[in-house]
């Protein structure tokens, strides 16, 4: 793609920083080229095991210390994987260094937070950019180009969004993501932040004027104060008469559906945030007929089976090596997409907003 290679530096050794690992060797403009650990035999481990399942021909360097990869000169992007209680910190600091950032998500404890992380990327002009993949597949700019048609489903009602998967009996003693300092806003970071950005892609980055939510099950902790969301279901509602609800959980079966009903028709999608590994995403428009006066469907259905050929994981065209190879070409271009910032902290206030409504026993919070 460019005759320069975008050089990144990871902070930290995470088990999704494996993934973006090999999307960086399969993107075609960026390497690996720094990993840092607060042990450098973590680091070095980190580096042997992903190379032994992707290598790249340039070696890699293991760090010691967070600083001295931030403040390298061989560093370009750097990706920061550590839990969220303790991301601020040094995004701020990659961005006062002249370092792009790849931030995983929730980006921030709280939206204040992730106001100044982003202030601190503007201030350097360095891109700002959350590890959402499904923002770089081409399936979701394809599902929002379709709604824009008055004819796929008509007007726009409701967006119903639901992430899921059952954890084990070790998961709320041992998971970071049931830790209260770490990963404060369990299921929701975690999933339901999911949840919101494919809502906010449908309604064009539109925010809800309130939101109505509960914590169903808390995890983590005997102690209240100690506990995160476990499983959680919230309400947005949207101007023009448009309202969404989603619903995320660790102690439910896996599922990533989402359903967008309209004034004509809905449309499903079985697979939203990562997609089923068989080459191809898929989503589905449907309408059916309804017999008002004897109340029963008319078998006379319309519905239409869509598909874009697109990996799920580990493929060149693979969502988060879509995500990489478009932050390393930023990088190398020099122009920053102020969107992504956009997207991240929205997602943010919303999730802020939700929490809020939850601890209050689901009074409505103004945005």
């Amino acid at each position: 793609m460019t005759d320069r290679l975008c050089r990144w530096g990871f902070l930290g050794t995470a088990a999704i920083a494996r993934k973006n690992w090999k999307a960086i060797q399969l993107s075609g403009n960026g390497r690996v080229a720094a990993v840092a650990s607060r042990s450098i035999d973590r680091a070095n481990t980190f580096i042997e095991e992903c190379s032994a399942e992707s290598q790249q021909c340039e070696p890699v360097n293991a760090m010691g210390c967070y600083e001295d990869l931030i403040h390298s000169d061989e560093i370009d992007v750097v990706y920061v994987p550590l839990p969220t209680g303790l991301r601020k910190e040094w995004v701020i600091a990659a961005a006062e260094a002249g370092k792009h950032v790849l931030c995983e998500k929730p980006v921030a404890i709280h939206a204040q937070d992730a106001a100044e992380m982003m202030d601190a990327c503007r201030a350097s002009n360095v891109q700002f950019m959350d590890g959402v993949m499904f923002d770089h597949g081409t399936r979701i700019t394809e599902i929002c180009q379709q709604l824009r048609d008055p004819n796929t489903i008509g007007k726009l009602r409701r967006i119903q969004t639901h992430f899921s998967f059952p954890s084990d009996d070790a998961f709320e003693a041992s998971n970071i993501r049931a830790n209260c300092e770490l990963e404060p806003h369990g299921c929701v970071g975690d999933l339901g932040w999911y949840c919101i950005r494919f809502t906010l892609w449908l309604t064009d980055l539109q925010m809800p004027h309130h939101v109505s939510a509960q914590t169903l099950t808390a995890i983590g902790g005997k102690n209240a104060e100690h506990q995160v969301p476990g499983a959680f279901s919230a309400e947005m509602f949207f101007a023009d008469e448009l309202s969404a609800a989603f619903y995320c959980s660790f102690l439910s079966g896996n599922q990533q559906t989402a359903i967008v009903s309209g004034s004509n028709g809905y449309l499903s999608v079985n697979d939203f945030v990562l997609p089923f590994y068989d080459g191809q995403v898929h989503w589905g428009r449907h309408a059916h007929d309804l017999q008002v006066a004897n109340c029963r469907w008319n078998y006379r259905q319309r519905s239409e089976l869509h598909s874009i050929d697109e990996y799920s994981s580990g493929e060149s065209n693979a969502q988060e090596v879509n995500m990489v190879r478009r932050m390393s070409q930023i990088a190398i271009d020099g122009e920053v997409d102020a969107r992504y910032s956009e997207l991240a902290l929205k997602t943010q206030q919303i999730v802020d907003a939700c929490r809020r409504s939850a601890i209050g026993g689901g009074e409505q919070v103004a945005l």
